[in-house]
């Protein structure tokens, strides 16, 4: 659980929106226009984790080389981010990344009314800290998490943090498509069909 002194996991590098923005010293709403209006970025090789994109940082370090206009690539930005991702590995496709949950999908997996649930869990240390901290959100490797289910369950008053076994079936073989599995459209685009 949170107290635990285990190793930290092996994780794979990602860059959310905000990070991606940083590599490329640009504004996080140029990222936005990328894929909205320029067309020159897409979610191929993206996840979506709680309704928001986490590019494969693989990806992102060579993204500047290949649109019309080069773009040139922060590299001490770069090397702050793997540093902070450490222990962490280079993934090259969005199918080799392990499963991994943000809130949306941890809500569906214990099958709580609200998120609020697991925001009191995680501000009081009753479970256990996020793997990484992108754009603001917190996003955890699914396993360390079911590992952790039965001491949860058993500490717990008041939520049977019991979990759904269809919702982590398709979290692990990745045919989830419940909370937090789609682009959720903020500001003006909200009123066109999620991507």
């Amino acid at each position: 659980m949170a107290g635990d002194q285990r190793p930290a996991a092996r994780k794979p590098y990602l860059a959310g929106g905000a990070e991606f923005a940083a590599l490329y010293d640009v504004k996080r709403l140029q990222v936005s226009q990328w894929i909205s209006r320029d067309h020159t970025l897409d979610y191929r090789h993206a996840k979506i984790i709680s309704g928001s994109p986490y590019w494969l940082l693989q990806f992102v370090k060579g993204f500047g080389q290949t649109t019309p206009r080069p773009k040139h690539l922060n590299e001490a930005e770069l090397a702050r981010l793997v540093k902070q991702q450490d222990p962490g590995y280079w993934v090259g496709e969005v199918d080799q990344l392990p499963p991994l949950v943000g809130q949306a999908e941890l809500v569906a997996l214990f099958r709580l009314s609200s998120g609020a649930l697991l925001r009191k869990a995680i501000s009081t240390g009753r479970f256990r800290p996020a793997d990484y901290t992108l754009s603001g959100s917190p996003i955890w490797l699914l396993e360390p998490v079911v590992e952790d289910a039965p001491a949860l369950k058993a500490g717990a008053r008041g939520v049977e943090w019991a979990i759904d076994e269809e919702v982590l079936a398709a979290l692990r073989n990745g045919s989830y498509d419940g909370p937090g599995s789609r682009i959720v459209p903020r500001g003006k685009a909200a009123g066109q069909s999620p991507k």
